[in-house]
């Protein structure tokens, strides 16, 4: 998944993912990498820069759709909303 951030919201986007990441165990969800990429990482693009990619693995994809519909999770999910200009979900299986 790539994050796209609004300007000047990262630490409200840190208070959500601080909140929201330790549910994922709850899930048989596993956050396998976490990165924060810059310009100088690319080596080609044509779109903006995310600011964060996530890689995330669940043993099932009810086991995400849970995730996504947890209540606690909903409780602050008014902080993804102020802090998320855009998400780019990239569905894949392992081979």
């Amino acid at each position: 998944m790539m994050i796209f951030i609004k300007e000047g919201k990262e630490e409200v986007f840190h208070q959500f993912e601080e909140l929201a990441i330790p549910i994922l165990n709850d899930y048989q969800g596993e956050l396998i990498y976490r990165l924060r990429p810059t310009k100088e990482t690319f080596i080609s693009r044509k779109k903006d820069i995310p600011y964060e990619i996530h890689f995330i693995s669940f043993a099932s994809e009810q086991d995400f759709k849970n995730f996504s519909d947890d209540k606690r999770r909903k409780e602050f999910l008014h902080l993804k909303e102020d802090s998320i200009k855009a998400t780019f979900l990239v569905k894949g299986i392992k081979l």
